[in-house]
């Protein structure tokens, strides 16, 4: 199950729990289901409604959304808007659109993560001006937040430093990994030594990442290690701590990530461990979120030419026909997160399958475009690095990277 999809169903669910009429409507619904839902809306049931920009491109919707007197568009995780943004959706582009098309509703657009020229892009988008839409930006104002960087050297300093601040910090934590084989590794090393250690990863099962999920939500005594498949919409007020265990690929990743720390008010720690190793990794990513035009197209023609394929395909599908079985080469699980925001694939299931639903412009593909976003991605990596060499009050450096012109 995406992220996203989660996060919805998790927030329709804690309103639901508060007696307000919420409901979401996404593709891991049967389509009788979602026709219900739709009849519901229409009829005037929900005083909330969840869906993805990529709904609005589905006729059924539309029909019901005619009926319906809409008094307010939110839009959640807003950066999604800005081909700047750290997790860019074409869907999400349309939205000024979207709103002229429901009348122009009062609007607000809501991240945690918009840098100004992220800020510019979803005011255009929108049609709305900075009178029209003011910008009310907090910044970091949690003092039991204590944001640390340590460097090390070797892998042994880096499991010192995770043990040091699991005894000092009693209570769940969680640490990030960038590479699902390191976190396989230091959860071995950790369990080895008596914690108690879960993992999450996107190859997890559904079920798996349920489970793990609602243990960790549970307990108070937790270690989790997990990639940033974990986090959107996770609503445990008392994590005592955040490891970096890698240095993560944006500062709008790490925001994200340290935000979930200390929720309820007491003291937590948040701390990045900077090995100068790790800046490979993330470099190596980056050249897997940016796949060339080249082989875009042959992912998507692969996936037209399998269409009437009985069983539905997934991201091992893919990379077993385009790189060969190699499970560290990411670009097809890159290639498809591109192709299904251009509307190439749709997500079948919870199981996160697709199918094929159109072909694919070659034209639309621009590869100054493709270079540009590779080199954005290297810049904002820079900054990471900039974070942790910066000797000042790491709060005000954040403050200052959402607010700087």
């Amino acid at each position: 199950m995406s992220p996203l999809i989660a996060l919805m169903e998790d927030q329709v669910s804690a309103l639901r729990h508060k007696g307000v009429e919420a409901s979401y409507i996404n593709s891991t619904l049967s389509r009788s289901e979602r026709q219900l839902r739709y009849d519901e809306m229409a009829a005037g049931k929900y005083k909330l409604i969840y869906v993805t920009p990529e709904r609005f491109r589905k006729q059924e919707f539309l029909d019901a959304l005619k009926q319906v007197d809409i008094s307010l568009l939110a839009i959640d995780e807003a950066h999604c808007i800005s081909k700047w943004g750290h997790d860019f959706r074409p869907d999400y582009g349309r939205v000024g659109e979207f709103r002229q098309w429901i009348g122009c509703p009062p609007t607000v657009a809501l991240t945690a993560t918009a840098t100004p020229e992220v800020q510019h892009d979803i005011r255009t988008v929108l049609g709305l001006s900075c009178e029209e839409m003011p910008l009310f930006f907090t910044g970091i104002e949690r003092p039991n937040l204590s944001l640390d960087v340590e460097q090390v050297w070797q892998d042994d300093q880096k499991l010192e430093l995770i043990e040091k601040v699991i005894q000092s910090n009693p209570g769940s934590g969680i640490i990030y990994f960038t590479l699902i084989k390191d976190l396989d590794r230091y959860a071995t090393m950790l369990r080895k030594k008596d914690y108690n250690v879960y993992i999450y990863h996107g190859e997890l099962s559904p079920r798996s990442k349920k489970n793990i999920y609602d243990e960790f939500i549970e307990r108070d005594d937790l270690v989790l290690c997990a990639t940033n498949a974990f986090g959107m919409g996770v609503d445990k007020p008392d994590i005592r701590y955040v490891i970096h265990a890698q240095i993560p690929g944006s500062v709008e990743a790490y925001y994200q990530e340290v935000g979930r720390s200390g929720r309820d008010g007491k003291p937590a720690l948040c701390l990045l461990i900077y090995d100068t190793d790790d800046l490979a990794i993330q470099q190596q990513f980056i050249e897997w979120m940016n796949p060339d035009k080249d082989f875009l197209l042959r992912s998507a023609q692969f996936f037209e030419d399998n269409q009437d394929r009985p069983e539905q395909m997934s991201a091992n599908t893919l990379r077993d026909h385009m790189v060969y079985r190699d499970s560290g080469d990411l670009r097809a699980e890159y290639a498809i997160r591109e192709l299904e925001k251009r509307g190439v694939l749709e997500v079948t299931d919870e199981h996160w399958r697709f199918r094929f639903a159109e072909h694919l412009d070659p034209d639309a593909i621009m590869e100054p475009d493709r270079d540009d976003k590779k080199l954005h991605d290297l810049k904002r990596l820079q900054k990471c690095v900039e974070f942790v060499h910066f000797e000042g009050d790491r709060k005000l450096f954040l403050n200052d990277y959402f607010l700087d012109e």
